[in-house]
């Protein structure tokens, strides 16, 4: 009953009135990072959600797209703008995705939305992440966020698959409210964000 019919309504409705009340705020942003970016002003992205089907997540653009000499992109730390350093560290940089809980793609609380390209290294288990809408935050961001190594962050995703109520949201958006003002967990050490799952999963299964 939770899952299915109180928690979209409840989505829907609080970001509704969140966008509302933040408006003043992101049109602010909006015009600040259309400066600062050459107006582009949006990261837009392809991400798989609910059963694994594919969204576009929006956030506010924090990086440029600078490449090395092979075409490649830069890493994340090298690419971080003042503008978007600042943003990001205060976690504005989330704020479009309230468009994405209209458009029922994704909800308040869930597993964060990871790339598309993650899906081939998923153990069968990982995979059950996607059981659930991905969320702007989580168990696993009011953990430790950036600082969890990929095995511990799936740990805590799949056990809020299992565990998820009304209850437990509660608590994580209230978690999630003290660790934004605290602006901890944001990067991994020595990382602008942390490393890749593939880089993980090449260095450490192997084996597997």
């Amino acid at each position: 009953m939770y899952r299915n019919l109180i928690k979209p309504l409840l989505d829907w409705l609080s970001a509704f009135i969140a966008i509302t009340l933040l408006l003043p705020v992101f049109v602010m942003i909006w015009v600040v990072l259309a400066f600062a970016n050459r107006g582009k002003v949006f990261f837009i992205q392809p991400r798989p959600g609910h059963h694994e089907k594919v969204f576009y997540l929006i956030k506010f653009k924090t990086m440029n797209e600078k490449r090395d000499s092979k075409g490649e992109l830069l890493d994340d730390d090298k690419r971080l703008t003042k503008v978007g350093k600042l943003v990001r560290k205060s976690s504005l940089d989330e704020l479009p995705q309230l468009l994405n809980i209209l458009k029922g793609e994704m909800s308040f609380v869930g597993p964060r939305p990871l790339l598309v390209d993650y899906l081939p290294y998923y153990s069968i288990e990982e995979r059950d992440r996607h059981l659930v809408k991905p969320g702007i935050t989580g168990w696993a961001q009011v953990n430790g966020r950036n600082l969890l190594s990929w095995d511990k962050r799936f740990q805590y995703d799949l056990w809020y698959v299992k565990n998820q109520s009304l209850w437990l949201d509660l608590k994580i958006l209230f978690k999630t409210i003290i660790k934004v003002f605290k602006r901890e967990g944001i990067s991994a050490q020595g990382h602008a964000t942390m490393p890749t799952f593939i880089e993980f999963v090449k260095k450490n299964r192997k084996n597997e």
